[in-house]
């Protein structure tokens, strides 16, 4: 009896490597400098224009700083915090013969590249799509109180944050250009199922998916 308890026991092993691999990824923030200015500029503009009369009364002033942080926000998300965070990016480029093409490139899952954290892609996608609709509802509340100077600003911050959110949309699902297609398999791959470590890399040039438009 004795001797067959030893055998059990050294049957089993105890792996915490992988343990602490994912609670690592969980937890960590990897970029906190990407993450920071990935929400700061959009809840700032957003912050701004809730603010700005208690403030200002300069609607000059107002209109020009919101547009500012939007402006902001659409070139930092695009170029930077994407790429950092979760791996992904898209431009436009134009071929010799004058013709534009819409590039969605996502970054190829490999055994070499390094786990980032599942807490920063958590973060990019909900600041993706929570401050899009935040200005949606601004654009109702300035339609029905009769608001109308504010219209502008608020189609332009719409504008702005919806273009990040499809163009990044797009690369998470492989350049997929049917909306339809892309709201269903986004919703079940974002809000149903945790992102993939693959995602979470840092880009480079090598190694990455690129769909061209």
């Amino acid at each position: 009896m004795k001797q067959a308890l030893v055998d059990d026991t050294e049957d089993v092993s105890l792996d915490f490597g992988n343990e602490e691999e994912l609670a690592f990824r969980k937890a960590k923030i990897r970029h906190p400098l990407a993450t920071f200015f990935h929400l700061f500029f959009r809840v700032s503009a957003i912050v701004t224009y809730v603010c700005c009369d208690w403030f200002s009364r300069s609607f000059v002033g107002c209109f020009v700083t919101v547009l500012l942080l939007l402006s902001f926000d659409f070139w930092s998300v695009k170029n930077v915090t994407g790429r950092l965070m979760v791996g992904l990016r898209w431009w436009n480029q134009i071929d010799e013969d004058g013709k534009s093409h819409w590039i969605f490139e996502a970054r190829k899952v490999s055994p070499n590249n390094t786990a980032a954290t599942e807490a920063e892609a958590r973060v990019f996608w909900l600041g993706l799509i929570i401050c899009p609709m935040i200005w949606i509802v601004f654009f109702f509340s300035s339609l029905f109180s009769l608001k109308l100077k504010w219209l502008a600003l608020v189609i332009a911050g719409i504008s702005l944050q919806a273009a990040n959110l499809y163009g990044y949309v797009l690369c998470k699902l492989g350049g997929e250009s049917d909306i339809s297609k892309v709201t269903a398999s986004f919703l079940s791959q974002t809000v149903f199922q945790t992102a993939s470590p693959g995602d979470l890399q840092k880009p480079g040039l090598e190694g990455l998916e690129i769909h061209k438009h």
